[in-house]
């Protein structure tokens, strides 16, 4: 059990957050078109193992099968940031591991955890709690020499006032006074202005990323 991503050399860090995916999503054919398949980290909120498997009470089997799409992903989990998440984090831990998954399970440092709250708290974000993507955001821009992101829109609407969804996959939005979703994308707004990242807005082509002005 991985409890840190600082146990990994830097070749392997800038891998696994090559391609992260949050909070299992699903790859099946009518997504890949999109936004591919490829996946070396997907992140799991333990409230999604309460409330999409029962706790794998009763539903090993099929959270194993559900897992069977993310291949030789890491599985992180914030498994120590609140008492709630403990159990269901370890519940996916020992599943996996008693199957013999291809996953890895990674739990969030929480030491990681607190500093990054602290950190974003002072620069104006107030919300129960960051985002899974700030969260992962945050340990790229440490670790990674490019950070490049994609889809980290807070609006109902497109700049081109299209009406879009909150995921890709559905339109479930977080409980209300959770996130505060525009604060955190005006500091990714921020640092993409200053050259800290790169933020793409637009839809992506086959090209490499680019810059929005």
């Amino acid at each position: 059990m991985t409890g840190s991503f600082y146990t990994h050399s830097p070749l392997t860090i800038q891998l696994i957050l090559s391609s992260p995916r949050c909070n299992l999503p699903p790859l099946s054919s009518e997504y890949t078109k999109d936004v591919g398949s490829k996946s070396h980290l997907v992140t799991a909120n333990p409230s999604i193992i309460r409330q999409r498997f029962q706790n794998l009470l009763w539903s090993r089997k099929t959270f194993v099968d559900n897992m069977k799409i993310y291949n030789h992903s890491y599985i992180y989990m914030p498994a120590f940031s609140m008492k709630t998440g403990t159990e269901p984090s370890l519940r996916v831990y020992y599943t996996l591991s008693d199957v013999g998954a291809n996953q890895t399970v990674l739990f969030a440092n929480p030491n990681f955890l607190r500093s990054i709250g602290k950190f974003w708290k002072s620069r104006g974000i107030h919300a129960k709690r960051l985002s899974t993507g700030l969260f992962l955001v945050s340990a790229a821009l440490g670790l990674c020499e490019e950070v490049a992101i994609y889809g980290f829109w807070p609006f109902s609407v497109n700049m081109h006032e299209q009406p879009i969804s909150h995921h890709y996959y559905d339109n479930v939005l977080p409980f209300s006074g959770f996130h505060a979703m525009p604060e955190e994308f005006l500091q990714l707004w921020y640092l993409h202005k200053i050259g800290a990242l790169r933020m793409q807005l637009d839809p992506c082509e086959d090209t490499s990323l680019q810059p929005t002005s």
